[in-house]
C-alpha cells in the first residue's frame, strides 16, 4: 500500500479510507433508491406530457449539479465529519446547524432509510407473497384515533435490513464501504441495462408517435388545485415546482459525502469531485430513464402504471413473463445500496453535533473500529422505529406509514437548507476573505445564485400551493429550538461543574 493511500486519522479520530472512487459511490449510491422507478407517474399525471416530464427533470438535474458545484466549496474549506451540519454552524450559528441535524436525525436521513427499506420489503414481496405490509405478525395496536403501531413481515424485513446494515458499518469503515461499492456498482449496472433494454429492445412506434408527436401538449394533466390547470401559464408554473418534489426527492442525498469527509482522504479535492462526478452521473442516468419509459410506453400507461412501478410496466411489456421478476431484483439492489450509504453517512453528523454538545452525549465516542458506533446504533433504532409506527384514517380505515407522512412534510424544510447552506458560502466568503479555499465554487455568483432563486421559486409555489404537506415541515424544525436550549443549558452546567 502506497503513502499516498494509506488511510490516515483525522481530527476527530476518525480514519480517512475513502478514496475519490469510494466518495463517488457514496454520492451516487445515496442518490439511486426507488424514486426513479416510479415517481415518474406521479409527474406525468401533474404534467400531463412528454416534454414537459422531461424539462422537469432537467431542471432537477441542473440545480442538484449546481447545488453539488457550489457546496464544493465548503467541503473543501471544512473536510470534516459532520459536513452540512458544520456549514451551517460556521456561516450562521450552532442554532441553525443543530436545527439542520435534528431534522436529519428525526426524518430527512431516518425516515428516508426507513421509506427505502420498506421498498426493498415490498419488491421482495412480489417474489415472495408471504412477505406484505397486510400479513401481520403483530396487528396494529392503536394509539389513539390516528396511531398505530404493528409488524407485519415486510415491517420485519425492513427492520432486519436496517438492524444488518447498521452492525456491518459498526465493524469498520473498510466493510462499509465495501458494500457501498459492490452494491452502488451493480445498480448503476442494473439502471443502465433497463436504459438500454429500452432504448433498444422496447423501441415502439406507437408510443413514439403518441407521446413526441405533441411533446408539449398539456392536455392529459390533472388539476394541480381546482381551477387551476396546466394548460395556463401560472398552473404550468405550479405544476412544474410541484412535480419537482418527485424528482427532487429521487435525486436527493447526494450531500452524504459531506458528513464523512473526516474519513475521505486528500478532502480537499476528492469531497468538490465527487459530488460533481455523482450527481452528473446520477442526472444522466435519470434522464436516459425517462426517455427509455417514453419510447417503450405511451404515457397513459405511464400515468396509470400498477401502484405507479413504471419500470415494471415498462420491463412487462417487453418481457412479459420476467420482467416483473427483473425489476424486482434491480431495485432491491439499488435500494440495498442506497440504505447502506445513508446509514454510513448520517451517523457522521450526529457524531459532529455530539462532539459539540447538541447531541447524545454517547453518540460523540468511536468504538474500536474507530467509527461511531453509538451514533450508528442510534440512528438504527429510530429508523426501525418509525418503520413500525403507522397511521392511521379512520373515515377509510386504512393504515398508512408514520416516515411517509413526515418525509412528505420535511421536503420544502430540506430544501431551505440547501438554500441557506449555499447562502453561507457568500457569508463566509464575507467573514472569511483569508480562509484556505481550495477548490472555489464553479461559476460563482451565478451558479450559487441561479440555484438559490430556483430552488426558492419551487419552495414559495409549494408554501403556496401545498401548505398542507408544507408548514407541518417547518413546524417539525423549529420545534428543535427548545431541544438545543436544552443541549446549551446542560453543556453550560457541566462545563461550570
Amino acid at each position: 500500500m502506497s503513502a499516498q493511500s494509506t488511510p490516515v486519522s483525522s481530527a476527530a479520530g476518525l480514519k480517512r479510507g475513502l478514496g475519490l472512487f469510494d466518495s463517488t459511490m457514496i454520492v451516487a449510491g445515496s442518490m439511486i433508491g426507488s424514486g426513479i422507478f416510479i415517481v415518474a407517474a406521479e409527474m406525468s399525471r401533474q404534467l400531463g406530457s412528454t416534454g414537459w416530464l422531461l424539462a422537469s427533470w432537467v431542471i432537477t438535474g441542473v440545480l442538484t449539479i449546481a447545488a453539488a458545484l457550489s457546496y464544493g466549496e465548503l467541503a473543501s474549506m471544512m473536510p470534516r465529519a459532520g459536513g452540512q451540519y458544520v456549514y451551517l454552524r460556521e456561516a450562521f450559528s450552532p442554532l441553525w446547524g443543530f436545527l439542520y441535524g435534528w431534522t436529519l436525525f428525526l426524518v430527512i436521513q431516518t425516515g428516508t432509510i426507513a421509506a427505502v427499506a420498506i421498498g426493498f420489503a415490498r419488491y421482495l414481496g412480489t417474489l415472495e407473497p408471504a412477505i406484505s405490509e397486510s400479513s401481520y405478525i403483530v396487528p396494529p395496536i392503536h394509539l389513539g384515533s390516528s396511531y398505530a403501531v404493528s409488524l407485519s413481515t415486510a415491517q420485519l424485513i425492513a427492520v432486519l435490513l436496517i438492524l444488518l446494515l447498521t452492525w456491518t458499518n459498526t465493524r469498520g469503515l473498510d466493510y462499509g464501504k465495501i458494500v457501498q461499492n459492490v452494491f452502488t456498482t451493480a445498480k448503476i449496472g442494473s439502471l443502465a441495462a433497463l436504459i438500454l433494454v429500452g432504448l433498444i429492445l422496447g423501441w415502439n412506434a406507437h408510443a413514439i408517435s403518441a407521446n413526441f408527436s405533441s411533446l408539449w401538449s398539456r392536455a392529459a394533466a390533472q388539476p394541480i388545485v381546482p381551477g387551476l390547470n396546466p394548460a395556463t401559464a401560472l398552473g404550468l408554473l405550479v405544476a412544474m415546482c410541484v412535480a419537482q418534489v418527485g424528482s427532487l426527492f429521487s435525486s436527493d442525498a447526494w450531500n452524504n459525502i459531506t458528513f464523512t469527509a473526516g474519513e475521505v482522504r486528500n478532502p480537499n479535492r476528492n469531497v468538490p469531485l465527487s459530488l460533481a462526478f455523482g450527481t452528473i452521473l446520477v442526472t444522466s442516468l435519470y434522464l436516459l430513464a425517462n426517455l427509455a419509459y417514453f419510447i417503450t410506453l405511451p404515457l397513459s400507461d405511464i400515468q396509470h402504471a400498477p401502484s405507479d412501478r413504471v419500470a415494471s410496466t415498462m420491463l412487462a411489456a417487453i418481457f412479459p413473463r420476467i420482467g416483473g421478476p427483473l425489476i424486482a431484483v434491480a431495485i432491491m439492489i439499488s435500494t440495498f445500496g442506497c440504505i447502506n450509504g445513508m446509514i454510513l453517512s448520517g451517523a457522521r453528523a450526529y457524531f459532529a453535533m455530539a462532539r459539540d454538545g447538541l447531541f447524545l452525549p454517547k453518540a460523540a465516542t468511536l468504538n474500536k473500529a474507530s467509527v461511531p458506533g453509538a451514533a450508528l446504533a442510534m440512528q438504527g433504532v429510530w429508523g426501525a422505529l418509525l418503520i413500525l409506527m403507522r397511521t392511521y384514517d379512520s373515515r377509510t380505515g386504512t393504515y398508512g406509514n408514520l416516515y411517509s407522512n413526515l418525509l412528505d412534510y420535511v421536503i420544502s424544510a430540506a430544501l431551505m437548507f440547501y438554500i441557506l447552506t449555499i447562502a453561507g458560502i457568500f457569508r463566509l466568503r464575507r467573514l472569511r476573505p483569508e480562509a484556505e479555499r481550495p477548490y472555489k465554487a464553479f461559476g460563482y455568483p451565478i451558479v450559487p445564485v441561479f440555484y438559490m432563486l430556483g430552488a426558492a421559486v419551487i419552495l414559495i409555489v409549494l408554501l403556496i400551493y401545498r401548505p398542507a404537506t408544507t408548514w407541518p415541515g417547518f413546524l417539525i424544525v423549529f420545534l428543535g429550538v427548545p431541544v438545543y436550549l436544552l443541549f446549551r443549558r446542560s453543556r453550560v452546567s457541566s462545563n461550570s461543574k
